[in-house]
């Protein structure tokens, strides 16, 4: 009997490699691979397998089948063939919508930022008799911080400021000049949700080098991120950089002053200063950044209104346009919002917590913000919700207590009061147009 030789056709996908057979002769590109293998065959058998062939060009022709012909080959067995790559196609990035309102975008993150941490006497004295309720040893700031864990909880990033230095976890402690407070204030941060703490103010060098270091190691201790005050110079040029699902957030600080002490080492503590600040935004945006916030501690105590140096500063931040939102605190009051050319910046956050003062109303008043930034189409990052809710420290016990108009912890002071220091707040946060910019008040019992 005549023996022949003939062509099998087999589809081979172009996504796994498969090995070549031993009668490998020639491979064709055919929405993935064509493999021509020779092997023996009968003459009765031609006709089918020529027929297989046939339907593999007829459906090439239907557009099922991508290959360059040569118009001018002989034959199918000698024509040189052309691939042509398939079209690269940029993957969509994943949606990322993130916490708190809805997503105007298909990337958000939100972050939530307060006032001043400031332990007096009286609170410390609360957290012992919290810490002996629950038979902890020591003290526990837990109970004080507590009614802000349902808003953090509700935002991707809470950053808080650590306005003092701390002390060993058995003291001695100290408020007012010269604080020295409970380093478990860190620690029950950490519970409520905070991710990471800003550190320079005039306060942070109450107690020398030392103090600081030792508040450093609380908070690394605790897994908070810092920012503002540093153990190395090498340490003081590095830029704080935050995660979220869907950004990269990085946050520079400075603070006005010292309470007239100098710090052992210039780069000990960041300064009020525009172009050191905003060279550290660039650096922060060329090393990736999606969203830089600068953080002001500056401005007249108990003030109503931001001064001239906080607008000043707050502006040659935005006019740099290397900062996506400002805000600050040191005041121990709460101060306006303004939006500067698209650019919120809330010029101060009153306190996180604090005493209650029987002289100053504004000192017990302080303001939680949580600012949604949204990435647009052509990759850029800005606010598209800036929400804000008025809370005040009350005793007996001593607690932080939301004010906000959906009361969320109920009664804070006495119901008449609570209005009182709503609507105080509510007057200064809008004192400079934030409402018709877009600021809101937050609800957080609104949301799921």
């Amino acid at each position: 009997m005549v023996m022949k030789r003939l062509f099998h056709v087999r589809i081979v996908s172009s996504r796994a490699a498969r090995p070549v057979p031993p009668g490998f002769r020639r491979r064709m590109k055919v929405m993935g691979k064509i493999t021509f293998s020779a092997a023996w065959y009968r003459p009765q058998q031609a006709a089918l397998v020529l027929g297989a062939m046939a339907l593999t060009l007829s459906l090439n022709a239907c557009g099922v089948i991508s290959e360059t012909e040569n118009s001018n080959r002989s034959s199918a067995a000698s024509a040189p063939v052309t691939e042509t790559p398939a079209p690269t196609r940029t993957p969509a990035p994943n949606p990322t919508p993130g916490k708190g309102p809805a997503c105007p975008e298909l990337r958000c993150t939100s972050i939530t930022v307060t006032g001043d941490m400031l332990v007096h006497t009286q609170l410390w004295q609360q957290a012992r008799a919290d810490a002996a309720a629950a038979g902890l040893p020591g003290y526990t700031f837990v109970p004080l911080l507590e009614g802000q864990r349902r808003y953090i909880r509700n935002s991707d990033l809470a950053i808080c400021h650590q306005e003092t230095p701390v002390a060993s976890p058995e003291g001695p402690f100290s408020a007012y000049p010269s604080f020295n407070v409970p380093p478990q204030i860190i620690t029950a941060s950490k519970d409520v949700g905070y991710q990471a703490c800003t550190t320079a103010s005039n306060h942070t060098i109450d107690r020398g080098t030392e103090g600081l270091l030792r508040t450093l190691d609380a908070l690394d201790a605790a897994g908070l991120k810092h920012t503002g005050s540093y153990r190395t110079e090498a340490e003081s040029k590095e830029i704080l950089m935050l995660q979220t699902d869907a950004a990269k957030v990085a946050v520079i600080i400075g603070t006005y002053g010292h309470n007239g002490q100098i710090p052992e080492y210039p780069w000990l503590v960041d300064e009020l200063d525009p172009a050191a600040m905003i060279a550290k935004a660039t650096q922060a945006k060329a090393l990736g950044a999606d969203i830089v916030l600068g953080v002001m501690h500056a401005g007249d105590e108990y003030a109503s209104e931001a001064n001239a140096q906080q607008q000043e500063v707050a502006h040659a931040l935005v006019d740099s346009g290397q900062f996506t939102m400002i805000y600050g605190h040191h005041t121990h009051s709460v101060l306006p919002i303004e939006n500067y050319k698209g650019t919120w910046i809330v010029y101060g956050l009153g306190n996180g917590v604090t005493e209650l003062s029987p002289w100053y109303v504004a000192n017990n008043e302080g303001l939680l913000v949580r600012a949604q930034f949204s990435q647009n189409a052509a990759g850029t990052w800005a606010a598209s919700d800036l929400a804000w809710a008025p809370s005040v420290i009350v005793r007996d016990p001593y607690r932080w207590c939301s004010v906000a108009s959906d009361a969320p912890q109920g009664v804070c002071a006495t119901p008449a009061a609570d209005a009182e220091t709503y609507q105080r707040t509510k007057a200064v946060v809008e004192s400079m147009g934030a409402a018709t910019a877009g600021a809101h008040e937050l609800l957080i019992t609104k949301e799921k």
